[in-house]
This record gives structure tokens, C-alpha cells and sequence, in this order.
């Protein structure tokens, strides 16, 4: 069940969200500019709410695709779990207050570990930041900006 007071649009409010921002991957050792799309439904007879995220990085035809779920909501705290081809399947956990919003996947069997922050701002938007390391030691900085489709980017 969704904690009533979760003071987010980002996650509960069924809606599409873009975004934009920067790569930095230590194999490449430059920026890449991506643009990113999330697609969120509304929860499922199990209190679940399962997203798509799409991210086209600059200069690459495909696009990376994540399933992300979220569940088990509590008063500061959530469950979620990512898939993707490249990683797998990963299980982690989520916090959040007022302005924030965060989940990390650590300690797994898959050998990859990561963050992500989603920091509220006065408009609606959040500005986010991401960390990610795999076992082979490649490294993925994240940093960019979310808001809700079609509302004018501020």
C-alpha cells in the first residue's frame, strides 16, 4: 500500500516524464548527453507500479531499456527492483522525504551496485544523480533533470 504521505508526483501519478542530462562513463572518459523517458502506469491490484525507462544516449541507434518496479511502500521507505538485458534482474530498497526521493541496489549476487537521487524542485521537476559500478569495474555517472511530458521544461 502507498503511504498517504508521500509527497511526490514522480512515481505515483500515472503520466509520462522526460528528461535530459549527462553520462560520464570511465571507459569513455567523456560526457555523453542522453535523453531519457520514463512511462508510469497506475499501481497494480498488488499495490505495485511497474515503469518503463527508456534512455537514448547521444550518438548511439539503440536505446537502453529498464523495467523498474516499486512496491512495498512504507512511511519513509519502498522496495524496487530493475531489469534490464545487460544487467538482469536486481533487487534494492528506496527512501524518501519531502524533497527527496532514493533507492541504491547493493550487496547482490550480480555484482552491481548503484544510486539514484531524485531531488524535488519548486517547479516539479527533479534534478537527479546517479552512480553505478559492476563487477568489471565500469562506472556510469549520471546527472540531469526530470519533469512531467509536455509541461514546458523550466
Amino acid at each position: 500500500m502507498t503511504p498517504k504521505n508521500f509527497p511526490h508526483k514522480f512515481l505515483l501519478s500515472p503520466g509520462d516524464w522526460t528528461g535530459e542530462g549527462k553520462l560520464l562513463l570511465n571507459m569513455v572518459g567523456e560526457d555523453l548527453n542522453f535523453l531519457a523517458s520514463w512511462n508510469i502506469p497506475s499501481k497494480d491490484q498488488a499495490g505495485k507500479i511497474q515503469c518503463v525507462q527508456e534512455i537514448q544516449i547521444h550518438g548511439l541507434s539503440e536505446s537502453m531499456r529498464n523495467e523498474i518496479s516499486f512496491f512495498d511502500f512504507a512511511p519513509n521507505s519502498f522496495c524496487v527492483e530493475m531489469e534490464n538485458p545487460n544487467v538482469g534482474r536486481v533487487l534494492g530498497t528506496g527512501t524518501f522525504d519531502d524533497k527527496l526521493i532514493a533507492w541504491e541496489f547493493r550487496e547482490n549476487d550480480l555484482n552491481f551496485e548503484g544510486f539514484e537521487t531524485y531531488i524535488l524542485q519548486e517547479d516539479g521537476s527533479y534534478v537527479m544523480h546517479g552512480e553505478y559500478v559492476s563487477s568489471d569495474q565500469f562506472r556510469t555517472q549520471i546527472q540531469g533533470k526530470i519533469w512531467v511530458k509536455n509541461e514546458e521544461k523550466k
